[in-house]
C-alpha cells in the first residue's frame, strides 16, 4: 500500500458544504461531537471518502468478525435548515509529525473536491479539573471572524490553549489558511481526565448557532448520564486522598 490511498466510495451534489472535523483527542470531545452529528443526520448522510494511509497504527477494526483496516471516512451531509456538511471522523490520528501533514492536505483536498472553502475542527481544551460549566474557546485563521464567532457565545483567551493547538485540528487551521480556506477551531473545555459528553454537546451547540441546523441530544445526554459515576468517583478520590492533577504539558491540546 502506498503511503496515502483515497477510496471514492460515493459522489454526492452539496451547496456551499463546511468540512467539520472530529478525531481523538483531549476528551474525545471532537470525535463524540462528530459521530453524534452522524447518529442524528444518517438519514441525510452518504460516505464519500475512506483514506488509508501507512501513518496509522498497524491494525484492523473487527465488526461481527469482519476485518476493515484503519481509515478515516468523510460524510457528506445535505442539511434542509443550514449548510451543508463533510463529516470527518476516524479512530486514530496519524503517528509522525509528516503523516499529520499528509492527511491534512488529503483531509483538505478532499473538501476541495465538494466545494468547500470552510473549515471547523471540534476538540477539547483541557483544565485539570473538574468543571460544572463548558466554555467553548476559539481560534480562527483570520481576524475578521473573531466577532461572527464571539456572537455565538465562543471565547478568545490570550495564549490559550497553552502549547497550541497541535495534530491534525491545528494543522486544518494553519495548512488551511494557506489554501484560502476559512477555518476555525472550536475546543470545548474539559478536565482531560475523562471521555467528556457534556463538552462534546457544548461545542455543538455552539456549531449549531454559527452554521443554522438543529439536533437532538437525547443519546449523548445518556451517554453523560454514564459519565457522571465516574466523575463521582473522581471527585471522591480528590476528596478522602487526593490526586495527581496533570501539568500543562501533560494536558496540552491534540485534537
Amino acid at each position: 500500500m502506498d503511503q496515502l490511498e483515497v477510496d471514492a466510495v460515493a459522489e454526492a451534489e452539496l451547496d456551499d458544504p463546511v468540512l467539520v472535523e472530529g478525531l481523538p483527542g483531549v476528551g474525545h470531545v471532537g470525535k463524540l461531537a462528530v459521530d453524534h452529528l452522524l447518529e442524528e443526520l444518517a438519514g441525510e448522510s452518504t460516505l464519500v471518502r475512506r483514506i488509508y494511509s501507512r501513518e496509522f497504527p498497524p491494525q484492523v477494526s473487527v465488526e461481527d468478525g469482519v476485518s476493515e483496516l484503519t481509515c478515516t471516512e468523510i460524510h457528506a451531509v445535505s442539511v434542509e435548515d443550514g449548510r451543508d456538511l463533510l463529516l470527518l471522523t476516524g479512530d486514530h490520528q496519524a503517528q509522525s509529525n509528516e503523516g499529520h501533514y499528509v492527511l491534512t492536505d488529503a483531509f483538505l483536498d478532499v473538501a476541495e473536491e465538494f466545494g468547500a472553502n470552510e473549515v471547523f475542527a471540534l476538540g477539547g481544551v483541557p483544565t485539570g479539573e473538574l468543571i460544572d460549566e463548558y466554555a467553548v474557546v476559539g481560534a480562527v485563521s483570520d481576524e475578521s471572524m473573531c466577532d461572527e464567532f464571539e456572537d455565538a457565545g465562543v471565547e478568545f483567551r490570550e495564549d490559550e490553549p497553552a502549547g497550541g493547538i497541535v495534530g491534525v485540528s491545528g494543522l486544518l487551521l494553519g495548512l488551511g489558511d494557506r489554501r484560502g480556506f476559512d477555518a476555525a477551531c472550536l475546543m470545548g473545555e474539559t478536565s482531560g481526565y475523562i471521555v467528556d459528553p457534556k463538552s462534546a454537546r457544548a461545542v455543538l451547540e455552539t456549531l449549531e448557532e454559527l452554521l443554522g441546523f438543529e439536533l437532538e441530544y437525547e443519546s449523548l445526554d445518556e451517554r453523560a448520564e454514564e459519565m457522571e459515576e465516574v466523575v463521582g468517583k473522581i471527585q471522591e478520590m480528590e476528596q478522602q486522598q487526593g490526586m495527581d492533577v496533570p501539568t500543562d504539558d501533560d494536558l496540552r491540546y491534540i485534537g
